[in-house]
């Protein structure tokens, strides 16, 4: 008896654990929630999810809403768009939204927006609500030299057509504050822009800014300018100041031109005074020379001397009278 007892509750055990491995592997109660919600799938398309390692549940669950929403899918596109690495949900919430909106998506362009990397939900609400892109301050200066800083608020429509390879918000916003400094930089007074801020919006719009993106452009709102610095007023200023030290550095470059000039002379002066006394020096011995030769006479030499003194004494006597003048 305690033998077959035994072996009854092994049994019995066994039989538990068959079962509960039979409704882990077999979801029987999706199934069932699938079929009472009007969804016809079969346990062996539910076996089959399980031996690719699909997760049931993240296909059946979004196939029930698409079907209370009227929407016919294929269980096979779900389960393809899912091994893919897309989010089945998402995309089943993307084009009831769409439907219920009244925005024509198929489910292969909706498919290719959830595999691009983009929220193909969030994209179908910004369709719906258009959504609103802030700028930065972008600086601008007019042809008057004044900045003039102006920020503007972009209202964009997602464009489902161009979702999949057009450009994103920053282009948008790149491109409205070239669109800026453009119109800004063609004003002539600083005073335009500020009296007239729609004409940026006007000028901006034209543009066509929303060419190759996944947007549609709206409108463009200017919502705040100031005055900036005076940039020419700066520029000038700076011209002028480079221009003084131009000046003073060619300034200094002739003085020191002049200083070398100035003592090239002095040394000129040097070599010249040198030269007149070397000839000095010559004198005395072209005298003793012309003595000793007999070209000249002693008392031709002591006349020479006479008239040599008679020179400096009449020298002496005019310094000392034009000393005499200044001091009267």
């Amino acid at each position: 008896m305690p033998g077959s007892l035994v072996f009854t509750v092994g049994i019995a055990l066994l039989i538990i654990i068959l079962v509960m491995l039979f409704f882990t592997f077999i979801p029987v109660g999706l199934w069932i929630t699938a079929y009472f919600s009007g969804v016809k799938i079969k346990i062996g398309t539910l076996i089959g999810m399980r031996l690719r390692r699909v997760i049931p549940s993240r296909i059946v669950n979004p196939m029930i809403k698409a079907t209370k929403a009227g929407l016919t899918l294929g269980i096979d596109k779900l389960e393809a768009h899912y091994l893919a690495g897309g989010n089945v949900n998402t995309l089943v919430d993307a084009l009831i939204a769409a439907q219920r909106a009244n925005i024509p998506l198929e489910f292969e362009r909706a498919a290719a927006i959830d595999l691009a990397g983009r929220n193909v939900l969030e994209a179908v609400q910004v369709s719906v609500n258009p959504k609103v892109i802030e700028t930065p301050q972008i600086a601008a200066v007019a042809k008057d030299g004044i900045e003039v800083m102006a920020k503007a608020r972009v209202t964009v429509r997602a464009n489902i057509e161009r979702l999949v390879g057009g450009a994103g918000e920053e282009t948008i916003i790149a491109r409205v504050g070239e669109g800026i400094v453009t119109t800004v930089g063609s004003s002539a007074r600083h005073k335009d822009v500020l009296e007239n801020p729609d004409l940026i919006s006007k000028t901006v719009l034209d543009k066509g800014l929303d060419s190759g993106t996944a947007f549609e452009i709206l409108s463009i709102d200017i919502a705040d300018v100031d005055v900036g610095r005076n940039i020419g007023a700066k520029l000038q200023t700076e011209q002028a100041e480079a221009d003084k030290r131009i000046a003073q550095a060619k300034a200094e470059e002739r003085r020191a031109m002049a200083v070398a000039k100035e003592q090239e002379m002095v040394a000129e002066v040097q070599a010249m005074k040198a030269k007149v006394v070397e000839a000095e020096a010559e004198v005395p011995l072209a005298i003793s020379g012309a003595l000793k030769e007999g070209n000249m006479g002693f008392m031709d030499y002591y006349n020479m001397k006479n008239i040599l003194a008679d020179t400096d004494m009449r020298s002496s006597i005019s310094k000392i009278a034009d000393e005499d003048k200044k001091e009267d």
